[in-house]
């Protein structure tokens, strides 16, 4: 997400903790080189600038210039100016006391806005919520089918005409929110259309659907990949039609970072959530200090807590934790761990929530497919492999190998890996011995 952001400030970091103390000179020469990193992460230069003078004021204060470890008071000045930058606290949805909560998805085309509505709906219904789906574009091809195609994979009814080319957006608003209102929906997502730019037209019809739909909040969702242009857009936008919230887009990609570091500046409007991938249940509630800490590579904790809160079942880790206190652990159970891993999102955004991580695995890339194939191995054994992998002669794992699609030497690689795990376990559940060192973890499949 801003890897590349990352690693510069990492390098600036680095020469200020080395320095016994910190001189005016060679603190103006670090802010020049993260004013250097900003701008290349397409932050927007009047941000970068009114921040680094934030900095530089707070940097420059005899606390500072006297400590005993200058470089980590400065380190602590920007993180605190970062999370001011991005908004302070995170800003939530605001939900009505009387259902249904009206949200209202602006934006322009290729925004990623219909795929977004889906995701949002599933996100609150992940919280218990009963959210619907107003298919309102009636301008992009199959706009409205790939609504209901969403809708349906989530286990959320969505509303959206029959004949989209001759119905009105604002009638089918209307109209959906009343469907809402009597099927007892709690919250109504209007998935309405964009343009290619702003324009009169458009910005008509959004002002019509407002007025009508009455939404308790409008969201506008910006494509992180288009940088300064994506926030130059949200700034004319919220100009003609006042929003309440940003969600930022494709934040998985080769997105910079800039966006998310200028949008909340320049448009006075908090961010509050980010897309992290294609998949839709990848999506993150925005919060400000986390993701300073990650731009800084402090690490998430938090947000690898509640990931891990999401993808791990309450009564399966307490099986787990049985059967390694019995020392029971078999395949069956490595493979459904995977999965729940595999839950949480993609490989490298969860080391990178863990402070150190990032750094540790610097150049090199983590080998997402590895999971793959190590779920194709277990599932081409039999159960009774599964559960006993002493058997697993060569014959057996010639077959094995084969009907996974891999070679010998990688069956004998995980049988190798998993015996060493379950060694490992197996210590673990012994008291410790003064004196000894503790059992080795098995490496991660990474490559570089």
């Amino acid at each position: 997400m801003f890897d590349r952001l990352t690693d510069r400030l990492d390098s600036v970091f680095r020469q200020l903790r080395g320095q016994g103390k910190i001189t005016e000179k060679a603190l103006d020469e670090s802010l020049r080189e993260i004013r250097r990193a900003l701008l290349e992460a397409d932050v927007n230069f009047k941000v970068a600038k009114a921040f680094l003078a934030r900095v530089r004021e707070a940097a420059v204060g005899q606390q500072v210039m006297k400590s005993l470890t200058p470089g980590q008071q400065v380190i602590k000045i920007v993180h605190s100016e970062l999370v001011q930058l991005l908004g302070a606290t995170a800003e939530p949805v605001r939900l009505s006391p009387h259902p249904p909560t009206v949200i209202l998805l602006v934006g322009l085309q290729g925004s990623g806005k219909t795929t977004m509505a889906a995701k949002l709906a599933l996100h609150f219904k992940s919280q218990g919520r009963l959210p619907f789906l107003v298919a309102a574009d009636t301008y992009r091809p199959a706009a409205v089918d790939q609504l209901r195609t969403l809708g349906a994979d989530i286990g959320v009814p969505v509303y959206g005409p029959e004949d989209a080319g001759s119905t009105n957006p604002v009638d089918i608003c209307r109209d959906g929110l009343e469907k809402g209102r009597v099927t007892n929906r709690s919250l109504v997502l209007l998935d309405t259309a964009g343009r290619l730019s702003i324009d009169e037209e458009m910005m008509a019809e959004l002002t019509q659907i407002k007025q009508h739909a009455a939404p308790h909040e409008t969201l506008f969702i910006a494509d992180a990949m288009l940088g300064q242009d994506a926030v130059e857009t949200a700034s004319r936008f919220h100009e003609q039609l006042p929003f309440d919230g940003i969600v930022l887009t494709k934040m998985d990609g080769d997105a910079r970072g800039g966006a998310a570091l200028s949008v909340r500046e320049v448009t006075g409007a908090p961010i509050k959530f980010i897309g992290t991938g294609e998949k839709v249940d990848a999506l993150e509630a925005f919060h400000p200090e986390r993701i300073a800490s990650r731009i800084l590579g402090m690490g998430d904790v938090m947000s690898l807590v509640e990931k891990a809160e999401a993808a791990f079942d309450k009564e399966q880790a307490q099986s787990m934790e049985e059967k390694l206190r019995k020392q029971r652990f078999t395949f069956d159970d490595f493979r459904s761990q995977l999965q729940a891993v595999r839950r949480m999102g993609p490989l490298d955004q969860i080391l990178g929530m863990i402070p150190g991580a990032g750094k540790a695995l610097a150049g090199q890339q983590v080998d997402e497919s590895a999971l793959g194939q190590v779920e194709a191995i277990i599932s081409s054994m039999t159960s009774d492999e599964r559960t006993r992998p002493q058997i697993l002669n060569g014959s057996r794992r010639r077959r094995i190998a084969k009907g996974s699609g891999t070679s010998v030497q990688d069956v004998n690689r995980l049988v190798k890996q998993f015996g060493a795990m379950q060694k490992m376990m197996k210590q673990m559940s012994k008291p410790s011995r003064r004196g000894r060192g503790g059992p080795k973890m098995p490496s991660l499949p990474v490559s570089g």
